[in-house]
């Protein structure tokens, strides 16, 4: 696949970010609204997805496609955060201005909205079920090791908030699926979770844009150079070689090769802004990462999912 192919692809996913930042501003999607639509795509529209794309998948029925993704996931995300960490040591961020932050914001990537969307529209819908189930790995790490480096706190608080809507449809669909029991499931059953996931990563990536879009009233405070220049290095330099050697080394199935490619591309994931003001973080070096990856991730995505691609010999 050609870079400009890559692009193509790319541009409407980033597109929609812009959209939500525009309903934002123009005061559309706010307030109550905005919770309510996340709580939407997280709470059912997600899950739904999860069920629609696992159930019946025939790249899940392989052992190695169950149980390589999400340690993948887990150890490359853990991996992040260290590598993130020893960033913003050598930057001058410390305890109360931004370390622990910057540590979770630039260790974890887009992991969900970004490359679902990408890997279902080079590989198609099939393909994005290893995404899902690698994700589960990455859900484990932010939660528990995420928390911990943020907060400090205790790793059974982490643990406690694994289980969600979405970890229950995904222990379900793989083990429907696993067990042979999938023709079973209601017609009626498998239209209403693909009804409803269809919705999950559109409204999921407008929801990006509005979350980015209130943190764009003081663009003086949204670029800070150290920070951008190491979550910019780290995000889509270190670690997209990282993750590449991972999936190199590692006796990895196609389709995770093909979903680690894809994942190493990604600029940094948007909830831990989140977890920063929901934990006492510091958002603002959280938003700082997310928009200086984000905006130069159009530019590199392409070109390391291509070199990826090329470098793994995957098509």
């Amino acid at each position: 696949m050609t870079i400009g192919a890559l692009f193509t692809l790319i541009l409407p996913v980033f597109a929609l970010i812009a959209v939500g930042v525009a309903l934002r501003r123009a005061h559309w999607v706010e307030g109550a609204a905005e919770t309510s639509l996340i709580r939407l795509v997280v709470q059912v529209c997600m899950p739904c997805l999860i069920f629609d794309t696992v159930l019946g998948n025939p790249s899940l029925r392989d052992p190695s496609n169950l149980l390589l993704p999400p340690f993948a996931g887990f150890a490359t995300t853990v991996g992040g955060f260290g590598v993130a960490y020893l960033a913003a040591r050598l930057i001058g961020l410390g305890k109360g201005t931004g370390l622990r932050t910057f540590a979770l914001s630039a260790g974890v990537c887009n992991y969900s909205y970004l490359p679902l969307p990408i890997v279902g529209g080079i590989w198609g819908e099939k393909a994005q079920g290893v995404v899902l189930v690698h994700n589960l790995g990455v859900d484990l790490a932010l939660w528990s090791v995420g928390l911990l480096v943020l907060t400090g706190a205790s790793p059974i608080e982490g643990w406690r908030r694994i289980v969600s809507p979405v970890l229950i449809s995904l222990v379900a669909a793989v083990a429907i699926n696993a067990s042979g029991l999938a023709p079973l499931v209601p017609g009626f059953v498998r239209s209403i979770a693909h009804s409803l996931g269809v919705c999950a990563v559109p409204i999921g990536v407008v929801m990006t844009g509005v979350n980015l879009a209130g943190y764009l009233d003081k663009p003086s405070t949204l670029l800070h150079r150290n920070v951008a220049l190491a979550a910019c290095a780290v995000r889509l330099g270190v670690l997209p070689l990282l993750m590449l050697g991972f999936a190199y080394v590692l006796p990895c199935s196609v389709e995770l090769k093909r979903v680690l490619v894809v994942e190493a591309a990604m600029p940094a994931a948007v909830v831990p802004i989140i977890i920063a003001q929901y934990y006492g973080g510091q958002p603002l070096t959280a938003v700082q990462v997310v928009l200086s990856t984000t905006a130069a991730g159009l530019v590199t995505c392409p070109l390391w999912i291509r070199t990826g691609l090329s470098w793994l010999g995957l098509s």
